[in-house]
């Protein structure tokens, strides 16, 4: 079932969106070569936890053991962050992280370059934040849901990408995740429509190469099934008579 928020309840979402928006910003500003993903955790879960009442939304989140997840290169998403995993020049890693704040929850996700990266690389996370971006564009009232999915589709598409089809975006508020979902892909008018109090995460996750994907014997990551490169961009926004409102932008 949707669960509209209320004035009062979008502005708690967008106090925690702020803090959220800080800590991923803190996070890309630590990715560089020789950091372990278990130091980006430790410095995610120590920024969230400096702001009163501010908890990591991921940590024990259906028994996930970290503060965000951290996918390297072909890991889609659910990376789960180690001490033994070094970053090295030219990786690209995706860190996914969440607050909790005064009984709401925002989510956002980012995919980061460590150090140099090939031009092809850079290319796919330009066009994946270009993804999300137009999939919040589409984002406008009397619109669906499935506005947003073709928003994001003919972007990754048009540029000979795929967009992953077994994950998608999600309600969010009092709950990590709640209806409705949000697929990266699919045809405008179609699926639940756009109202004012809907609070969501849309989160384009695109591949390289084909859409496939399998999980890793940890049960948490998911990687690409023929080792392409994969990007993860997200934000949470809330729907108003005149819009999307980013409540994670920074």
């Amino acid at each position: 079932m949707i669960q509209l928020k209320s004035a009062r309840e979008i502005e708690i979402m967008a106090q925690g969106g702020r803090i959220l928006a800080a800590t991923v910003e803190t996070l890309r500003a630590a990715v560089k070569p020789g950091i372990t993903t278990g130091q980006l955790d430790e410095i995610a879960e120590s920024f969230i936890r400096s702001h009163e009442g501010a908890t990591p939304a991921f940590k024990g989140l259906y028994g996930f053991p970290g503060s965000i997840c951290a996918s390297v290169n072909s890991e889609i998403v659910h990376g789960i962050p180690s001490k033994r995993r070094v970053l090295a020049e030219g990786d690209i890693i995706s860190i996914d992280v969440g607050v909790g704040y005064k009984g709401y929850f925002t989510d956002s996700a980012t995919t980061v370059a460590v150090g140099a990266i090939s031009p092809e690389t850079q290319r796919l996370l330009d066009v994946t934040q270009k993804s999300l971006a137009a999939g919040i564009a589409a984002a406008q009232p009397g619109n669906h849901i499935g506005d947003i999915g073709a928003a994001v589709q003919a972007v990754v598409e048009a540029a000979g990408y795929s967009v992953v089809r077994d994950l998608v975006g999600h309600g969010i508020g009092v709950q990590f995740h709640e209806d409705p979902q949000v697929p990266n892909y699919g045809k405008p008018k179609r699926r639940e429509k756009l109202v004012p109090g809907l609070t969501i995460a849309i989160e384009p996750m695109v591949n390289i190469g084909g859409p496939a994907t399998r999980t890793l014997k940890d049960k948490w990551t998911i990687v690409t099934v023929d080792g392409s490169l994969s990007a993860h961009f997200e934000h949470t926004i809330a729907m108003t008579d005149t819009g999307a409102r980013v409540l994670t932008a920074a």
